[in-house]
């Protein structure tokens, strides 16, 4: 399948939920994209056995959930590896033929077959001065890079680069295994590319004499290089340069350097350049990244999605193999990682996802680091794929109970409580959190308890809601909404409403439970009321309860 043109300008800046082949075949054009970064799922810490046991292709596909694998040997498998055998793509049908030898009907199989076409349609949609980095593991890293190798040719592989994403793991019969790989491929040799370098630090400076004073650590060099050249002044003396040497600098030059202090001299009275560390150049990038570190439990940006990369590694990818203006694609977008640093180096960005969890954690991404919404006038960016009124909404309950409850928090900007897979935590489908004092202690942090129904909704679902916020009152909550698909009944507002009303510091009221419905939502004629994020009698924004209650959501 060929797409002609550019990128349609409607579709950058944008977030796509779907299955990322369907998108990229209906949606995004032929050499319209500058940079992917991907970082597709993949079981790492299941036995590694399992990923080549075979099995039978008949056996049912699981349903599809957040953070978890989906790559099983199963009929959709074995259907994408008889298309990437006929795609006649480069040299994938007998890289596909040796991986099915080799194999045979394991989910190491699935896996390679369900990416093969999908890394065919990124090959696509990369310019000619393209690039891709493929972040994955060593248990999958060898066969990607040969399924790279017949699709990008193995003349345009650049790097295979090696992170360290953590420290200190301990293994029973074998080394630990703390690093990540990342498959660099560019879609020529015209590929776009600004050398990316660090600062020079006491071991990128080693191999030379370095010494310490009380401005600091600086490496001592010498002065002289090849090729034989005349003796210089150094103050009262004047030294000739070694034999079949030269002076690297004029006197000129020489002087300039005596007056700043940037010459020292050896025991033997031999003059030597003093440069201190922090006045090196900086040191190119090499293949093996152990410089950024990956998330942890204290750090700022963790959102708690399980695979969370760092910004940093983003913002060296990006910086390195792509420029101001261009078009940056994550096809497994998960939290949002590759979208946020595109946005923040002010590169245009598409992001896709299967899952409305993820589409949900990067909006708020978007907006707590930028302020910006795909709901402003004009939106500062597009969703495709989400339900846009309430006849899309029914089907998407029909299909997946889980993404609907996903998207359906996501109108009120709360998240997921609990685990996906597992559905409701106790009751509890969503949770948001807010603080009700004008400063950011932990006793100030309150949350709203949501429910979300897609079937049937009576009183007693609004009684049970009151039960959960009776017993999460110690965990501070004050405020429960039920989120309905279905009509409000009379009953319902009722027993909502004799639950009385949260006080809020700022002097507001606000129903202790609300039932809102998707319907209403979606038109804007409901609202979830939880008290201002400003103090009415300061007039001071109050801080953001950014990483509240990690602990207890289980996913963020």
């Amino acid at each position: 399948m060929t797409h002609s043109g550019s990128a349609d300008p409607r579709f950058t800046n944008t977030l796509f939920y779907g299955d990322n082949l369907d998108v990229l075949r209906r949606h995004v054009a032929d050499a319209s994209v500058d940079l992917v970064y991907l970082d597709p799922p993949f079981n790492s810490n299941a036995d590694y056995n399992v990923l080549f046991a075979e099995r039978d292709k008949t056996e049912s596909a699981a349903q599809i959930r957040a953070f978890e694998d989906t790559w099983k040997w199963d009929e959709a498998a074995a259907a994408a590896f008889n298309e990437a055998i006929q795609s006649g793509h480069g040299r994938v049908p007998q890289a596909m033929a040796a991986f099915q030898t080799l194999l045979g009907g394991s989910d190491m199989l699935a896996y390679l077959s369900m990416m093969a076409p999908r890394l065919i349609e990124l090959h696509r949609v990369l310019k000619p001065t393209g690039s891709i980095y493929l972040h994955c593991d060593p248990t999958a890293s060898h066969y990607l890079k040969l399924l790279l190798d017949a699709i990008f040719g193995p003349q345009n592989f650049r790097n295979e680069i090696v992170w360290e994403r953590t420290t200190g793991r301990k293994a029973v019969n074998q080394f630990g295994r703390v690093h990540d790989i990342i498959l660099f491929y560019t879609a020529s040799r015209n590929a776009a590319w600004n050398p990316p370098m660090i600062r020079q630090t006491e071991t990128s400076a080693r191999g030379h004499d370095l010494m310490e004073n009380g401005l600091g650590v600086f490496r001592v060099s010498d002065l002289s290089a090849p090729g034989g050249g005349p003796a210089r002044r150094f103050d009262d003396r004047t030294i000739s340069p070694p034999a079949g040497r030269h002076w690297q600098f004029d006197q000129e030059g020489i002087d300039a350097l005596i007056r700043d202090g940037r010459i020292v001299f050896s025991k033997t009275g031999k003059p030597r350049l003093k440069t201190y560390i922090k006045q090196l150049p900086g040191v190119s990038v090499r293949d093996i990244w152990i410089d950024i570190e990956p998330i942890n439990a204290a750090a700022a940006e963790r959102l708690g999605y399980p695979t969370q990369k760092p910004e940093a590694l983003l913002d060296r990818i990006i910086k390195a193999s792509s420029n101001e203006g261009d078009v940056v694609l994550d096809p497994f977008c998960g939290c949002g990682t590759a979208v946020a640093v595109a946005q923040k180096l002010n590169r245009k960005w598409i992001g896709i996802d299967v899952t409305h969890l993820a589409i949900g954690l990067i909006k708020h991404r978007l907006w707590d680091s930028f302020n910006i919404s795909n709901a402003s006038d004009p939106p500062a960016y597009r969703v495709v794929g989400e339900p846009e009124d309430l006849a899309g909404a029914r089907q998407l309950a029909a299909e997946d109970k889980f993404q609907f409850q996903a998207w359906a928090l996501g109108l009120v900007k709360a998240r997921v409580a609990g685990s996906a897979r597992k559905g409701a935590d106790h009751g509890i489908d969503g949770r948001l959190y807010f603080h009700d004092e004008p400063d950011s202690k932990a006793a100030s942090v309150k949350q709203v308890v949501l429910s979300v129904k897609g079937g049937h909704t009576s009183v007693k679902d609004v009684r049970d809601l009151v039960g959960v916020l009776e017993r999460e009152k110690g965990a501070g909550a004050v405020i429960g909404a039920l989120i309905t698909l279905e009509p409000v009944t009379g009953p319902m507002r009722g027993e909502a409403a004799s639950a009385g009303f949260y006080d809020s510091p700022w002097g507001t009221k606000h129903a202790r439970v609300q039932v809102l419905t998707v319907e209403g939502l979606l038109k804007g004629n409901d609202r979830l009321g939880i008290p201002s994020t400003y103090d009415h009698r300061t007039f001071k924004k109050a801080p953001k309860a950014k990483g509240a209650g990690k602990g207890q959501d289980g996913l963020f």
